[in-house]
């Protein structure tokens, strides 16, 4: 294995990790809790690239359906149901999961989680050759990951401390949703082959940045009402 590789592979998720830990200032998880969840995040990869590998024999679609399909059937919407489904596996379950920010933290920890190993088979095997796919990956491919993992983690944290089981539901259906439409509409700009289409890809990339900032932020600020007191005593 080529180290140097391996660094430029894994540095981008190491920063998204480090960026996210340090914001849950007031009531911080544990550190085991999220090892955990980081690895089952990366080992989200296997079932995805199996019911990928599937799938994909069933594109019989032409041209930009075709993109279509695998953007939001085979990657989108696995990828984003096998993460979903290792939050609701064991964090969602721990007492540790106290407040809304909490969601955002675990929905990181497994996207970049998944993001890392897949990061590495793209960066260290695949395109080895290729120097322009670890930065190209490393500034959107692994961001948007820890993004969709804000969104996922937002709905969950809803749903967790809604007491209207129909608004829990909805919340619940959100959580998966909204990143698969969110990972869908990024990988088809990629994979449609429109060069008109191109130019939306770093604005949509900003909205991303914005729209799910906003949700961290309203998380940040509700951790600091209810624990900032404790955190200062």
């Amino acid at each position: 294995m080529n180290i140097r590789l391996f660094i430029i592979a894994i540095t981008p998720a190491i920063i998204g990790l480090s960026a996210i830990y340090l914001s849950d200032r007031h009531d911080r998880e544990p550190a085991k809790l999220l090892v955990v969840t980081f690895l089952l995040g990366c080992i989200s990869v296997i079932p995805s690239i199996i019911v990928e590998e599937i799938l994909i024999l069933f594109n019989i679609f032409p041209g930009v359906l075709g993109a279509f399909y695998n953007a939001f059937i085979v990657a989108g919407l696995t990828e984003e149901y096998f993460k979903r489904y290792m939050i609701l596996k064991l964090p969602l379950r721990t007492n540790h999961f106290n407040e809304k920010l909490d969601g955002i933290v675990y929905g990181v920890f497994t996207a970049l989680g998944f993001a890392a190993v897949e990061n590495i088979i793209y960066v260290v095997f695949t395109y080895t050759n290729n120097p322009f796919v670890g930065l190209y990956r490393g500034i959107f491919s692994v961001p948007a990951h820890a993004i969709f993992g804000v969104t996922m983690g937002y709905y969950i944290s809803l749903a967790k401390f809604e007491k209207d089981e129909n608004r829990k539901r909805k919340n619940m259906l959100k959580s998966l949703f909204y990143p698969v439409l969110l990972h869908g509409v990024f990988d088809f700009i990629l994979m449609a082959n429109i060069p008109e289409l191109t130019i939306f890809f770093v604005p949509y990339v900003l909205f991303l940045w914005w729209l799910n900032h906003r949700k961290l932020s309203v998380f940040l600020y509700d951790s600091k009402t209810r624990f900032g007191n404790k955190t200062r005593e």
